[in-house]
């Protein structure tokens, strides 16, 4: 009886050890600071949909660094490829049997919408490339092109978003593609927004080696 009781305690202290430990992993330790992922979310704290800009951008933090440019070409390329995505998802949708003349239209025209914005949004990634070191009149030219063409397919996306509204529109046929348009517009906005943020910070840097 004395040794199923002593053996019975050694368990049981075993038990206690383990979970202490367990406890003590459990504890939550202060992460580790990251920079480049740090200057991810301080960059996507400007946007107007900052948990969407971080988790569609921290994949891409060790090729984007701490470098402004990088950055906005980034969410540019993301944003080309959820547009083209969402575009090819609309092509699946349409024409179908059944699908009144209205329907039909709104599909037809956002699938040139997003088209639209596929070009102008590769247009605006080679736009920043070709910037190298241009400073003054030649920087200001070209952000203007980009932010211009970045604009232009943010008005495209709400375009196609219009197409879908009113009550002659299939729910289930608004129900589908508008999550993928809403979500397209929302990460080219993030674009637009650190575009906007290279473009000011590029811009006073230039104004302060200006003697």
């Amino acid at each position: 009886m004395a040794a199923r009781l002593v053996a019975l305690s050694l368990v049981l202290n075993l038990i206690l050890l383990h979970m202490s430990g367990a406890a003590e992993s459990a504890v939550a330790k202060p992460p580790i600071p990251n920079p480049t992922t740090d200057f991810i979310k301080s960059s996507c704290e400007s946007t107007s949909y900052p948990v969407a800009c971080v988790q569609s951008l921290s994949r891409y933090a060790n090729a984007i660094g701490q470098r402004e440019r990088q950055l906005a070409i980034t969410a540019l390329s993301v944003s080309v490829s959820r547009t083209r995505s969402c575009a090819l998802f609309v092509k699946e949708m349409g024409p179908v049997k059944g699908m009144k003349p209205i329907e039909h239209n709104a599909v037809r025209e956002c699938i040139e919408f997003m088209d639209d914005s596929v070009d102008r949004l590769s247009q605006s990634i080679r736009e920043l490339g070709l910037l190298g070191k241009a400073e003054g009149n030649d920087f200001a030219w070209h952000m203007s092109n980009v932010q211009t063409w970045v604009s232009a397919a943010m008005t495209n996306q709400k375009t196609c978003l219009d197409g879908f509204d009113g009550p002659h529109v299939d729910a289930n046929l608004k129900a589908a593609i508008r999550p993928r348009v809403v979500d397209v517009s929302q990460i080219t906005s993030n674009a637009l927004s650190l575009v906007n943020r290279f473009a000011s910070k590029n811009r006073t840097a230039t104004q302060t080696k200006t003697p």
